[in-house]
């Protein structure tokens, strides 16, 4: 099947094409899951170029888009984490274990003095 036509052709917007670059760049490839779908040659990352160009060119907002792809494809999709139900704990034990390591050079550097 031939690529999707925005796959890799510009929008003719400078302004709307810089808009698809911008959140390109935020989107993960779930192929290839180290790179953005601005930077993959994924057959995926292709639809996904195509998609975006098509919805901004449609006068979408960037961040319909982005919920939309999310919706779609899960969170893994964005380099911009939220924080929700399932994903607080990956937020909150950094600082607990912080906070606990603190606590622990405290108390050993108190007895100590």
């Amino acid at each position: 099947m031939p690529p999707a036509p925005y796959a890799y052709t510009q929008l003719e917007d400078p302004q709307q094409e810089a808009e698809a670059r911008e959140l390109m760049a935020s989107l993960r490839c779930l192929e290839c899951q180290s790179q953005s779908i601005a930077d993959s040659d994924a057959a995926m990352a292709g639809d996904m170029r195509h998609q975006v160009r098509l919805r901004i060119a449609a006068g979408e907002e960037p961040e319909a888009i982005r919920a939309w792809m999310v919706e779609r494809y899960g969170d893994y999709i964005s380099y911009e984490p939220r924080v929700t139900t399932m994903t607080w704990p990956l937020f909150a034990i950094p600082v607990v274990l912080f906070a606990i390591g603190l606590l622990v050079m405290w108390r050993r550097f108190r007895r100590r003095a």
